[in-house]
């Protein structure tokens, strides 16, 4: 069984990364290799995202919450390319925004067939059954 950790590794940052960087670039006019410096990857890597052959995840772009992750993914865009934050505190953001309106609980249903766990990380306790 898959903890909700790998979940969000395999499909919740990926799919973040690749609407971020089609943000960074399509709206705020960040060449690729501004947003590969900005994320730590490849020139390629944010090629691939671009072009929608890296990232991504059916289960988030069905979701009826997709609206609201996108709304996050312009909010984070626009602090990144204001220089008011960085990579990691916004990929934080929106997976803790995406926790709060019950779509990571979805993932993991959908990818695992399982109910949700209860999830510790430190001292704060995540319940994924929002």
């Amino acid at each position: 069984m898959k903890t909700p950790c790998e979940i969000v590794v395999w499909y919740v940052l990926p799919t973040i990364r690749r609407e971020l960087a089609k943000e960074l670039v399509e709206s705020y006019g960040l060449k690729q290799s501004q947003v590969a410096k900005m994320f730590g990857v490849s020139d390629a890597a944010i090629s691939q995202y671009l072009k929608n052959k890296r990232g991504g995840s059916s289960i988030i772009e069905t979701s009826e919450h997709y609206d609201v992750f996108e709304d996050e993914v312009r909010e984070s865009a626009k602090l990144l390319a204001a220089g008011k934050s960085d990579i990691s505190a916004e990929m934080c953001r929106i997976c803790t925004a995406i926790k709060a309106i019950g779509l990571l609980a979805q993932i993991y249903t959908d990818s695992t067939g399982a109910p949700a766990p209860l999830c510790t990380w430190g001292d704060h306790k995540l319940d994924l059954q929002i």
